[in-house]
């Protein structure tokens, strides 16, 4: 095989002097030889690249989570009163109704309630007074659909409530019912259904009466009945992730685990249970009250109905400002270790019960869990890892085990099944990065790049040329998955009224999403997984500008083989590319191929509601293709070329000789 190799590298560098004979051509062309013989082939790992969502940018409250209310529990001051109400606001005048809150709820979790105290009677405007609540930024409300109504009320006297949904305004109503009740001196919960007769995507939900008393409200929700499966999940959002069809998901952060204060941190066991009884909590990193309706639960289930490996984040005792001391680090390590038994416990043990009666009995499959994000350089962080991996290789031997320290240029001091390594900087440096892994050790921990993006001025909401950037740094991770294990790229979700972090894979409003270059970028990559990777040489005098790949794998729907080669332009020059495939007996590649390009006419391009396909995969078919292939790249596109094989090329191919390496040139 030395002998083959020594005169494959003399006849591409012959092929290059060739090219060499004219400088015009040189300056414009390159050769990709993609070798198919066995020795040159690897297996890509099942779950290479998925995604990370992070409570950020309302990315659950007010996005995934389909929930409409917002502050539905009256808590977002703290649980404490008085409390901050908003967005609630009265409806009517300061002299007929005032509002407050008190600590008079049934829920000891969460025990603040509304007191509306209402002085007109008789002589009420038409219609009432009362409150009303616009959502997040507006519910969307569609004609024809269903929404569940949950509220808990409370009054020493009967009570003649109307609910209605209507405009932002509240002059034209979309749908109404009536709570009517004698007794109501207790807490009562009430269900009922709206069925919007109009759509808006604007509209506030409203609670009138015109009788004067007070009533005291608690924990009021509104619903679409057709939440994904059920499940929560807004329909079109869950879509857009799972059209990239995640191999895993990384939950719930992120900064939102850790807290600027570890009071504020997301603790998984006060987000489980009841909804009503989930005390909620203000994410003090991102800044916002989020009332933890998206829980421990709900992420599980979410990667579930995703078909994507859960990776479990935990807070390690660690926040921005504060560290456990390794002395009192016990109660971290065991809620921990309850959380894992939450997710894989079966339905009689302590924590696996309670998850069973939340509606799911069989475990979840956990197989991995991060100790922690981006704490490595804070205090006690590897001492107080050391207790959480003993106990969870102890209690669960078969789950890997994430660190937050970078082992890709210096093994680690201590034991690992992978470590975390994020990257988030300007166009240039990201694409530069695609060989970063290169020069990593094979022995030892993997890496998880569970965090990268192109951010700052050459990013700015989303631009072409950051998607650029990061397919080029992605076809790096592709070729190396041998050490590197899983990828995903962040923020996933942005809501467009709350840019806490920009730019984003999804940007969304109330009814409408659309995704960046970046988000159509990784639809490249999603065949990836569990593909088989081919070794492949790229000859360019632009070798700065040029990065190349290529893959076998089945496709899910059509169930057929394809060839796949996809190659990034970061450069400024059209480039006249010869593929040429070898190890391969010709006749087993269909003649012609289809080539999908991402491209525009600036690279400063974005996507934006008013044109949320102006940046989109445009797929076409090439006449000619086979095992010699002749393409043009456009000046700052990432293209893919998928040529149909007649079978599993990697299970017919044969070792290559140096005959058939020169045949196939």
């Amino acid at each position: 095989m030395a002998a083959g190799r020594a005169l494959i590298l003399g006849l591409l560098i012959g092929l290059c002097f060739a090219f060499r004979c004219s400088a015009t051509l040189w300056d414009t062309n390159a050769l990709l030889v993609v070798n198919v013989s066995k020795d040159s082939t690897r297996k890509i790992p099942e779950s290479l690249f998925g995604v990370f969502f992070e409570e950020i940018n309302h990315a659950g409250a007010g996005g995934l989570w389909a929930e409409l209310v917002s502050n539905r529990g009256f808590e977002a001051g703290g649980h404490h009163s008085p409390s901050i109400i908003d967005p609630w606001s009265i409806i009517g005048s300061d002299s007929l109704i005032k509002v407050s809150t008190e600590a008079s709820s049934c829920f000891k979790t969460n025990p603040v309630a509304l007191r509306m105290e209402v002085a007109c009677d008789n002589d009420c405007p038409v219609g009432g007074v009362g409150i009303y609540n616009p959502g997040y930024w507006g519910m969307n409300i569609e004609k024809g659909k269903t929404y569940n109504l949950v509220l808990y009320i409370r009054s020493m006297g009967s009570v003649n409530v109307s609910v209605s949904l209507t405009d932002s305004i509240g002059m034209q109503t979309l749908a109404t019912t009536n709570i009517i009740k004698t007794d109501v001196s207790n807490w009562t919960k009430i269900e009922t259904k709206l069925e919007a007769k109009e759509s808006n995507t604007n509209a506030r939900l409203q609670l009138k009466t015109d009788k004067k008393g007070v009533i005291w409200f608690d924990q009021v929700s509104l619903m679409p009945t057709d939440t994904y499966k059920g499940h929560g999940f807004r329909n079109d959002l869950f879509k857009m992730v799972a059209d990239l069809k995640p191999g895993f998901i990384r939950f719930p952060g992120g900064c939102f685990v850790e807290g600027e204060y570890l009071r504020n941190a997301f603790r998984w066991k006060e987000t489980i249970g009841a909804w009503e009884e989930r005390p909620g909590h203000f994410g003090d990193v991102w800044f916002y009250w989020t009332d933890d309706g998206l829980g421990h639960y709900e992420f599980f289930q979410l990667a579930e109905d995703l078909g994507a490996a859960p990776i479990w984040v935990f807070n390690n005792g660690i926040s921005h400002q504060e560290s456990v001391d390794p002395s009192v680090i016990t109660p971290f390590v065991q809620e921990a270790l309850d959380g894992i038994e939450f997710a894989r416990g079966d339905a009689n043990s302590t924590w696996g019960s309670i998850r069973a009666a939340m509606g799911h009995p069989a475990p979840f499959d956990l197989k991995y869990v991060a100790i922690g994000n981006e704490d490595c350089g804070k205090p006690y962080y590897r001492e107080n890892y050391l207790k959480f991996y003993a106990a969870i290789r102890k209690a669960y031997p078969d789950i890997q085990m994430i660190s937050n320290c970078d082992g890709s240029s210096k093994q680690l001091d201590h034991p690992a099944d992978m470590y975390d390594f994020h990257i988030y900087s300007d166009a240039r440096t990201v694409f530069s990065m695609a060989n970063t892994f290169d020069r990593t050790s094979r022995v030892g921990p993997k890496a998880f790049v569970s965090e990268y993006a192109v951010t700052g001025n050459d990013a700015g909401l989303g631009s072409l040329l950051a998607s650029l950037a990061e397919a080029g740094f992605l076809i790096g991770l592709e070729k190396n998955s041998d050490i590197v294990e899983m990828a995903s790229y962040a923020p996933l979700f942005v809501n467009t009224n709350d840019k806490r972090w920009k730019p984003d894979a999804i940007v969304f409003d109330s009814s409408q999403s659309y995704g960046t270059p970046s988000y159509w970028m990784q639809h490249f990559f999603k065949y990836s997984n569990g593909a088989t990777i081919l070794n492949s040489t790229l000859m360019t005098n632009s070798s700065s500008s040029l990065e190349a790949s290529a893959i076998v794998f089945q496709d899910p729907v059509d169930k057929k083989n394809y060839l796949r080669v996809k190659v990034v332009n970061f450069g400024s020059s059209t480039v006249n590319l010869k593929i040429v495939v070898v190890g391969l007996d010709p006749n087993l590649l269909d003649t012609s191929a289809s080539k999908t390009v991402l491209s525009s006419t600036d690279v400063r391009d974005e996507n934006s509601f008013a044109n949320p396909q102006k940046i989109i995969p445009v797929t076409t078919m090439l006449e000619k293709a086979g095992d010699n292939i002749d393409v043009v790249l456009l000046p700052h596109s990432l293209t893919c070329f998928d040529v149909l094989t007649k079978s599993d090329i990697t299970e017919v191919t044969t070792t290559t000789d140096d005959k058939s390496y020169v045949s196939s040139m």
